[in-house]
């Protein structure tokens, strides 16, 4: 029975969420109660839970709008769709071009969360969509690090237990800084052996209209396929691509 209750209580919220999206100058609460055929004392006191978590918010004349919550929340999985629209065809075009396994990655926290990939017969493939790694140690999460200063980093980084899944991995926040202030400087990251061993991947960032770095793609192989003479070839290539599709996400830089 409570469940029950719980489940009603979200469908009216929703309902409410709903009426006030449907109009540009928003609603009273006479206005939502005729709507959802709700009573006023309920639909005041869903309101007034919607208001605390910023899911509405009281405008001047008394009428309830979307708040920012809703439309935050609501942005980012919209920015989200687009982006994996716009790169798709370029992780397509990265793996074809350079006979390697591509990527586009996301930061959620101090994680990698792999959004698209794009796989080649000779590549073995290493994570599938939705995978979470660390991001010290892939060349992805390098790019996507070196959006923060140092300090941001350090608080990113905080809960860190630099796991050492290879003689190269970087074990410590120092050399993370350092290598990280590389990637700013050259505009591309590396893992050169730093996940497994025989594992190269180059990764650069994607950038939206703010100038902000919100993706990277990057291509993977082994270290007989992405070679030594390979990798500034391949670095350039990265840069191109990941500035095609920031161009697409309105990047003006």
């Amino acid at each position: 029975m409570a469940d029950d209750k719980g489940v009603q209580s979200v469908e009216r919220a929703l309902d409410i969420i709903e009426t006030v999206a449907s109009a540009q100058e928003g609603k009273s609460l006479t206005e939502i109660a005729a709507i959802t055929g709700l009573h006023k004392s309920t639909v005041y006191r869903l309101i007034m839970t919607l208001l605390n978590r910023n899911y509405l918010d009281k405008m001047e004349d008394g009428n309830y709008k979307l708040g920012e919550k809703l439309i935050e929340n609501v942005s980012y999985y919209i920015n989200d769709l687009e982006l994996q629209t716009e790169a798709r065809p370029y992780v397509a075009e990265i793996s074809t071009h350079l006979g390697m396994a591509a990527f586009l990655g996301v930061l959620d926290g101090n994680k990698v969360v792999y959004l698209e990939k794009m796989n080649v017969a000779s590549a073995r493939l290493y994570f599938q969509i939705g995978t979470k790694v660390s991001a010290y140690c892939s060349a992805i999460g390098k790019c996507l690090l070196s959006n923060y200063s140092n300090e941001q980093l350090n608080d990113v980084m905080a809960d860190c237990s630099f796991i050492k899944f290879t003689p190269n991995t970087i074990s410590d926040m120092g050399n993370l800084r350092n290598e990280i202030a590389k990637v700013r400087r050259q505009g591309w990251a590396i893992s050169d052996e730093e996940y497994e061993m025989g594992h190269r991947c180059i990764g650069a960032p994607i950038y939206d209209y703010r100038g902000e770095i919100i993706a990277a793609v990057s291509a993977s192989g082994d270290k007989h396929v992405l070679t030594d003479d390979r990798i500034q070839e391949v670095a350039e290539y990265m840069v191109k691509a990941a500035g095609g599709i920031s161009e697409k996400m309105g990047y003006l830089g």
